[in-house]
């Protein structure tokens, strides 16, 4: 047997997933004073955790040896979240900006590791309200991890156009379809990954960090796509929140299936081309700002094609790893993508149609335990 043939590891998952708290009445986001997040975890454990706003809880699976272990997992959080929220007389939605809240109006989570951040952030911190995915990808092997980081790269806008739920933020339409990254920027450490030859070179950028009091610790790397530094896994984190748990599930599938792919073929010494980061940024650039309904750059024929067309593509690139990994179904929902159109796509439609922000967070409210 070739190793081409030779079976799949598991490539397992974690996904993690950041709520709005709103209050029904304003639909402004709503400080939850800790008690969704001290409620949630009688239940779930260290499953749930407060965020920097108090506005914001965070959830993230057990580790889950599929697709479907990680689609039932996050359904289940989103339940609990929603459930532990009606208690309180509060309700949840999944958008990565809320469209009018103000962060000024925001309060900060009262512990240690908040208070530090913003002491050393200011207002860059403390302006950051913004609600991410990111979804782990277990890979034992610190070599091997660095070298998929460099090559999925790539496929980092495409996943992200797919994603795109951030169009407004304090109350106007910001022309773009994922606002959210721009206002992450103005953290350090983020965006696009540098290309790193060795793990040894990797260790030796985040030492010089460490030991010159850039970060205290290396999970202060806030990059699109990261090595995980405390679990096995490569960690995406460019993803803007999903409306749903379909569109999560579907992101998830085709995550999992870019890092078997890519995988597949480096176990056949066939690598997949690395292209320059600054390449990377212009196509994540235009995906941020239209979506699936603009253009990416194909790198290899030199020229502007259809983000659609690019999503066939990738489609076409892991369709020989989709069955061993169980995930066709899942992976398939992107035609649903593409057809209803994304998060921001939904969110903007909305909002032509009323003219009125109230309305489209309650859009927002009403899909999140939609289809669970």
């Amino acid at each position: 047997m070739s190793i081409s043939n030779k079976k799949l590891p598991k490539f397992t998952l974690g996904v993690e997933e950041e709520y709005q708290i709103i209050d029904p009445e304003t639909r402004d986001l709503r400080s939850h004073m800790s008690k969704i997040v001290e409620g949630g975890k009688i239940q779930l454990r260290e499953q749930v955790k407060a965020e920097m706003h108090q506005s914001v809880v965070e959830v993230g699976t057990n580790i889950c040896q599929n697709v479907q272990e990680a689609r039932k997992e996050v359904a289940f959080l989103r339940n609990k979240i929603a459930e532990l929220a009606g208690k309180q007389g509060l309700i949840v939605g999944a958008s990565s900006t809320h469209p009018f809240a103000k962060w000024q109006d925001q309060a900060i989570t009262d512990e240690p590791r908040y208070h530090h951040i913003v002491d050393e952030l200011k207002d860059i911190a403390r302006s950051n309200l913004i609600f991410g995915l990111h979804v782990h990808v277990g890979i034992e092997n610190r070599e091997t991890a660095l070298q998929l980081m460099n090559q999925a790269c790539y496929f980092l806008p495409h996943i992200y156009a797919l994603t795109t739920n951030s169009p407004f933020w304090e109350g106007r339409d910001t022309g773009f379809k994922a606002f959210r990254a721009k206002i992450f920027a103005k953290f350090p450490r983020t965006g696009l990954p540098e290309y790193f030859d060795s793990v040894q070179s990797y260790d030796n950028y985040l030492e010089i960090l460490v030991k010159t009091n850039c970060i205290d610790n290396p999970k202060k790397i806030w990059w699109d796509l990261r090595m995980h530094p405390f679990f096995s896994t490569i960690e995406f984190r460019i993803c803007d929140m999903c409306l749903t748990v379909e569109e999560t599930t579907c992101i998830v599938a085709l995550i999992q299936a870019v890092v078997a792919k890519l995988y597949k073929l480096l176990m056949s010494n066939t690598s997949f081309n690395i292209y320059r980061i600054a390449l990377i940024r212009e196509n994540k650039f235009r995906a941020a700002r239209n979506g699936i309904e603009g253009k990416l750059i194909d790198f290899g024929k030199k020229s502007e094609v259809p983000t659609i067309e690019l999503i066939a593509e990738l489609l076409d690139f892991i369709d020989d790893v989709v069955d061993e990994l169980g995930s066709r179904e899942e992976v398939e929902y992107v035609h649903q993508i593409l057809a209803k159109g994304t998060g921001a796509d939904q969110q903007l439609a909305v909002y032509r149609e009323t003219g009125d922000l109230a309305k489209v967070v309650d859009y927002i409210t009403g899909k999140f335990t939609e289809g669970i």
